[in-house]
């Protein structure tokens, strides 16, 4: 399905006015992000940079305080002057001492990153992309260590792939959770890589598993198209839950794909090889007007709103 299909009628007025789902997000109200990282605290994350590039020894848990941009129509929000910002990091013992209150069940979206990212900004993009979505529940992010730097593509891949097994412990310790609802992922980029290896493990160890999960979400993936293929065939039915959102113009996939040897990455594959799988793809080809193309699901609006209809689990529109 082309991106226009899939979003069409479905704008920003629909966002504020259709009920509770599409309420304000709730971290704009709340403002406290779940962390699960297996990058080494710096200086106890007391202060910036909080967590580092450095491997930690074990999966480490917090609870993020975060500002969220000021409100109103002629806020410095408004004119694109102000932002989310990190201040504190509380960190917990457990997964389930994450949520600060116990009550009703709680959906909980998490944020896998990509490439060349450092703790807070992948913090501050979780919290965006929940803003941006509306989203109405717990929002984490997994980060996992990268160097942040553009030179150290080897070290991040090998980083995102050694923290598959904390990804899959953090999955299976939310659902072991009663508060816990429908897990939702939106992963990015490398960051998709170590997702789909965590999903495939909890499958393969729990097959019924794949019923907690939500909508998963790979934007721009930087996967191998056969790794990937042969992932999807162990996950069961949960690959009918997955969106791919893909982009023949992403030249970081382009110098991804050349650097490993010529073959193709899921982010630029071509749609009919991948909806063969059964999943569904967006191509978001014609939303990209940069250089690079690689982070659509943050700077285009359309491609936030394919994520909030897969959140919300509704179909493709105009038979699509």
């Amino acid at each position: 399905m082309t991106l226009g299909a899939s979003v069409g009628g479905c704008t920003s007025a629909a966002l504020s006015s259709g009920g509770a789902t599409f309420d304000a997000a709730e971290l704009s109200t709340n403002p406290t992000l779940l962390v699960a990282t297996t990058r080494k605290p710096v200086n106890g994350a007391r202060a910036k940079p909080w967590y580092g590039s450095e491997r930690a020894a074990r999966l480490n848990v917090a609870r993020a305080k975060l500002t969220p941009p000021s409100g109103g129509r002629f806020s410095l929000n408004a004119v694109g002057l102000d932002d989310w910002r990190l201040d504190a990091i509380e960190p917990t013992s457990q997964i389930g001492d994450l949520y600060a209150e116990p009550g009703g069940t709680r959906d909980v979206l998490i944020y896998v990153h990509g490439f060349n990212q450092t703790f807070e900004n992948a913090a501050l993009d979780a919290a965006r992309i929940s803003e941006g979505i509306r989203f109405r529940g717990e929002t984490m992010v997994f980060s996992w260590p990268s160097k942040a730097s553009l030179l150290d593509y080897g070290y991040d891949r090998e980083s995102a792939m050694w923290s598959r097994d904390a990804l899959d412990q953090v999955l299976t310790g939310l659902m072991a959770s009663p508060i816990t609802g429908r897990i939702h992922i939106v992963a990015h980029s490398v960051g998709t890589m170590l997702t789909m290896e965590a999903l495939r493990q909890i499958c393969a160890r729990q097959p019924a598993a794949g019923d907690r999960i939500g909508a998963v979400v790979f934007a721009s993936p930087d996967i191998d198209l056969d790794v990937f293929t042969s992932s999807v065939a162990r996950v069961g039915p949960l690959a009918g839950k997955i969106t791919v959102v893909t982009a023949t113009n992403d030249r970081a996939l382009a110098l991804s794909g050349f650097l490993a040897g010529g073959i193709t990455r899921v982010g630029a594959a071509e749609k009919a090889k991948l909806e063969q799988l059964g999943l569904r793809v967006i191509d978001a080809s014609a939303q990209g007007w940069g250089f690079i193309n690689h982070d659509l699901f943050l700077s285009n609006a359309k491609v936030r709103q394919v994520i909030r209809r897969a959140i919300d689990g509704r179909p493709p529109v105009d038979g699509a």
